[in-house]
This record gives structure tokens, C-alpha cells and sequence, in this order.
């Protein structure tokens, strides 16, 4: 008889959700076989038995939370009548994951003596037209008779109520991990505008590395802000109470908005010394993989500087929160056309540009408002010498 105990999924993670279970008590299980799927905030992961047998007991059920290390079976040699079979747990009721409340509807008159009277024409009509429940509408006229103002009165005021929607595991360890992190950790931001010219020049080369691959802003900002990390060693940290970690392998994340459940953010290791053709493939990959759910807890494991792109073509800002362990997050705005001064043979002239604005989220214990400005500086300046001619 042997224990299955949860394994380590990786740094942070201290527990995880049963979501599904391959095999039933009594079945027999081989080594390596799927057992289960866990789901934790950092990816879902099916899990293979540690031993081969017949699976006895079921200790952790679906939808259920246990700790890393913890017991969630028990597969032993016994024959699958000799098994124990545990108590099924309770079926959720749908107050746990949906339930409505109306707060501030009027008392509704009883069915019965709403079908009981008789409505005019124009009542019903109003009624309809404004897509209200006729049992919903208290009558004001003689015994109880909906008038054609209680009528429109229901309609002006609209539907009324409201509804709670219970969160998915996935959005509630999300909330208690950057709340924690919000609480713990003393952040700043700044912002500066930069020159983002070379979108144009990316664009005039098709917008596309010469193997195919779309050349997108994020890459761009991302490999300046890479090299300028260089520079800037501090930003590529960790705090560590007592003293500051300073990472040599530039692991930078990416933001990712993958369900209405939350964000997801794949990492892509050791990129300090890639370019930019490499950079997009790589970010490529990520994006596919993740499009076909088949990043493992690898890729989403070990970040030390984080991107947030743009979501959508309007946002002229973001201010982010910073990840568990990283002392910054560089968020992007989108590029926009804008009127630039320049000085032309000496003198000062108006002629399209584009512009950017960068935002650094950072941690006040390792760096300050000053060093978080002149590091976006030199991203913007790094960003103006990427020479598409050999990086694409």
C-alpha cells in the first residue's frame, strides 16, 4: 500500500485543486498512467501514479484544495472488492456558485393575483415593449390594478436586482497572491515618453523578421529593455529581507490576458543575449503553446523582469503590479502618431513622429523613483540603435 502525495509544482506553489480524477476507486493504475489533474495558479497539470496497483482510496476530491505534499490517494494490491470507497462528497448546491439577489425590486404582487386581474391594453403593451415581468409590478390602482403610470414607472426604472458570481479557483488564488503582494511590498511608478520612430522602419520592412514572423512593438520594447538590464542590474532582483538578490540570467516574462479567468504569464529564460529574429520565435512559441494549452509549469516558473504590453490600441498607459519576487514591471502604452519639434538646418520645425509612453512599476526597497526614470530613458534609447538590417 503506498501513499500519492502531491509533488512540488515549482517555487511558490504551496497547494493546488483536484479538478479531475482519471481513475475510480477499484480500477487498476500502472506506473506513469495519468491518475489526475491539478489545477494551480500557475498551470494545470496531469499527474502520473507513482506506483502501479489498484487504486483503494480517494482522499482529496474533485474540487477540493490540498497542500503540496499532501495525501490525495491511496493505491495498494488489493483486489477491488476489499477497497474502501469513501463518502462521496456533496453535490455544490447552486448557491455556491451562482446565486441571485434581488435588492431593491419592489415586493411582487403574488401570482396569482397578478393573472387574476385584468390588464388594459395599453398596460400590456408598455409592459412588453419595456421587457418586464408583469409579476414584478406592484399596482397602485384598486385592488391592487396595475395603471398604465405603475406600467411605465416599471419600465423607467428598468430591471432591478443583482446577481453574485462565485470566483473560479484560478481568480481567487490570483486576488490572494497580488493582494499579498500589494500589501507587502512598498511599489512606485514612473513614466516617461520615448521616441518609437522605428515602428515606422519596422513597418516599411514588411513588420516581419525574414523568416515570416511578425515583429510586434512588445518585442521591440522588450529586447531594448533587456539590454538596458544590463546597465541596470538592480531591476533584474529579488529582495530578500536582509539583503538584495541580483539575478544573472535575464528571465522575462510576459503578460497574458488567456480567459476571463485571469492572466497567465510565460517566461522566456535566459534572454539576454538573443536577438531580435530570436526574440520573436521564441515569443512565438510561447504564444502558440499557450493558444493550444500545452505550457508547462517551466514556462510559467522563474520570471525576473516582466513585460506588460498594451491591451488594446488605445491605451496610452498601464500601471501594472509587480509579480511575487521581482523588484520591476515595465508596462507599455500603444505607439500613436503625434507632431514632433525638431530642428531642421537650424531651425526648429514640426514633423510627424511617434510616440510611446513606457511605465515602470518598481520596489522602493531596491530602487528609487530616479534610477526607475533613467532605466526607461535607456530603453527608449537602446530601442533607436536595434539595427533591423541584421537582428530581423
Amino acid at each position: 500500500m503506498a501513499d500519492v502525495t502531491l509533488p512540488s509544482l515549482g517555487e511558490s506553489v504551496t497547494e493546488g485543486i483536484i479538478i479531475r480524477w482519471f481513475k475510480q476507486v477499484g480500477e487498476r493504475v500502472e506506473r506513469d498512467e495519468v491518475l489526475y489533474e491539478i489545477s494551480t495558479d500557475k498551470v494545470d497539470s496531469e499527474m502520473p501514479s507513482p506506483e502501479s496497483g489498484t487504486l483503494e482510496r480517494i482522499v482529496v476530491a474533485e474540487g477540493d484544495t490540498v497542500a503540496v505534499g499532501g495525501v490525495v490517494a491511496v493505491i495498494g494490491a488489493s483486489t477491488p472488492g476489499s477497497v474502501e470507497t469513501p463518502a462521496s462528497p456533496s453535490a455544490p448546491t447552486e448557491s455556491h456558485a451562482v446565486s441571485a439577489v434581488v435588492a431593491s425590486a419592489p415586493v411582487p404582487s403574488p401570482v396569482s393575483r397578478v393573472e387574476g386581474l385584468v390588464l388594459s391594453p395599453v398596460v400590456r403593451r408598455v409592459l412588453a415593449d419595456g421587457n418586464i415581468d408583469v409579476r414584478s409590478v406592484r399596482g397602485s390602482g384598486v385592488g391592487g390594478t396595475i395603471t398604465r403610470r405603475d406600467a411605465e414607472a416599471a419600465v423607467a426604472k428598468g430591471p432591478s436586482g443583482e446577481q453574485a458570481v462565485a470566483l473560479t479557483s484560478v481568480q481567487r488564488r490570483m486576488a490572494e497572491h497580488l493582494s499579498a503582494a500589494a500589501q507587502s511590498t512598498p511599489q512606485g511608478f514612473v513614466a516617461v515618453e520615448i521616441d518609437a520612430r522605428i515602428i515606422d522602419l519596422v513597418d516599411a520592412l514588411g513588420g516581419q523578421t525574414r523568416d515570416g514572423i511578425e515583429i510586434s512593438d512588445e518585442a521591440l520594447v522588450a529586447l531594448a529593455a533587456i539590454r538596458a538590464i544590463t546597465e541596470f542590474p538592480s531591476l533584474n532582483a529579488t529582495f530578500a529581507v536582509t539583503e538584495v538578490v541580483q539575478h544573472y540570467a535575464v528571465n522575462i516574462g510576459f503578460v497574458r490576458d488567456v480567459t476571463s479567468d485571469g492572466i497567465a504569464v510565460p517566461v522566456i529564460h535566459a534572454a539576454s543575449q538573443l536577438s531580435l529574429a530570436a526574440l520573436v520565435r521564441c515569443l512565438a512559441d510561447l504564444d502558440e503553446r499557450l493558444a493550444n494549452n500545452l505550457l508547462v509549469t517551466e514556462d510559467l516558473m522563474g520570471g525576473t523582469f516582466t513585460v506588460h504590453a498594451a491591451p488594446s490600441a488605445n491605451t496610452v498607459l498601464v500601471q501594472p503590479l509587480l509579480l511575487p519576487g521581482q523588484t520591476a514591471i515595465l508596462s507599455m502604452g500603444s505607439a500613436r502618431h503625434a507632431p514632433i519639434v525638431e530642428r531642421i538646418d537650424g531651425v526648429r520645425s514640426i514633423v510627424a513622429g511617434r510616440r510611446m509612453t513606457l511605465g515602470l512599476a518598481f520596489d522602493y526597497r531596491v530602487l528609487d523613483a530616479v534610477v526607475a526614470a533613467k532605466f526607461l530613458e535607456r530603453v527608449g534609447e537602446i530601442l533607436q540603435t536595434i539595427n533591423l538590417d541584421t537582428e530581423r
